[in-house]
């Protein structure tokens, strides 16, 4: 049998700041809370600091709450950030057949637990997945959404741009070890450190009694469909009617865009944002692709910085 692999869900901070030059005088201030949502189930999330919260973060699919570390890190600020259902530590999808995939399902879900533990958040954050459940959200509780920043996500993705994590999702649903689960994450993450690809491994899989790994997400979700994932009858219930939703927001929004070929946007998608709402706000990141919170964590967290609470 494998080795157990000792895991402290809050002793990796240290590892976080010491990679993007981070002060660490002391651990940061963070705790895990349940709160109940429909069907009996539970959703997960991380509280940051101990005052009333000033944003929510919202993770993408495949992920987990702990994928916005650093830049909670570098905002140091009271916030939540949400594992969404089917993801981290958070019960499964309600009755919609998509689950997770389904960004109105997930809105119904936060919403109960951001009126609970975050209902003066000055902002959404929402990267992919996370993202399209912000625009549900607004759509669906406006009270609670005050400003939305996108984080390289636009409703109408096509499959081609997203096959890179199509591909990673419909992976191995299981490994024989640590080792192989992080071979893999590097070919599918060939820019990021060593220490930062495993760090989310640790956060984002947990290891079986018999010393195997499965990811977190994988016990509740079946594989995305390879041949056009997001085309297709897909699109109606990936994405439907969040064209719409998005154009009829009328608080604030920005999208960071990631500039690197692993985005999932091109320029077609920032065209039909700027026509649908000229108001937009678009931020551009070049030496980013699709997850920002893990390639430009600081300037991120400056932007939202600058974006929420300085304008």
């Amino acid at each position: 049998m494998a080795d157990r692999i000792e895991y402290d869900e809050f002793g990796l901070f240290h590892e976080n700041a010491a990679e993007f030059g981070l002060p660490f005088d002391e651990p940061p201030v963070v705790r895990r809370i349940s709160v109940d949502v429909s069907g009996g189930r539970k959703l997960s999330a991380l509280v940051w600091k101990s005052g009333e919260p000033e944003l929510v973060f919202l993770h993408g699919g495949a992920q987990n709450a702990h994928t916005w570390d650093t830049v909670a890190m570098a905002l140091d600020r009271p916030l939540v950030a949400i594992d969404l259902p089917g993801h981290g530590h958070s019960d499964g999808p309600g009755e919609l057949p998509e689950g997770q995939l389904n960004a109105r399902g997930n809105a119904a879900d936060v919403a109960v637990a951001v009126r609970q533990i975050a209902p003066s958040a000055q902002a959404v954050v929402g990267m992919s997945l996370g993202g399209l459940t912000t625009i549900a959200l607004a759509k669906e509780a406006p009270d609670l959404v005050r400003k939305v920043v996108l984080v390289d996500v636009l409703p109408g993705i096509t499959g081609d741009r997203a096959k890179h994590i199509t591909d990673f999702v419909n992976g191995p649903r299981s490994f024989a070890s640590l080792d192989d689960l992080l071979d893999l994450t590097m070919q599918f993450n060939p820019t990021r450190s060593l220490s930062s690809l495993r760090r989310g491994i640790l956060h984002n899989a947990e290891q079986q009694e018999d010393g195997t790994w499965v990811w977190r997400w994988a016990r509740h979700r079946p594989p995305v469909p390879a041949s056009e994932p997001l085309g297709g009858d897909a699109v109606a219930s990936f994405f439907g009617g969040l064209w719409d939703a998005l154009a009829s927001i009328t608080v604030p929004l920005l999208l960071a865009r990631g500039m690197r070929p692993d985005s999932v946007l091109g320029d077609e998608d920032e065209q039909e944002l700027r026509r649908r709402l000229p108001t937009a706000r678009v931020v551009h990141f070049e030496e980013a692709g699709h997850s920002l919170q893990g390639d430009m964590p600081l300037e991120l967290a400056a932007l939202i910085e600058e974006f929420v609470f300085a304008t």
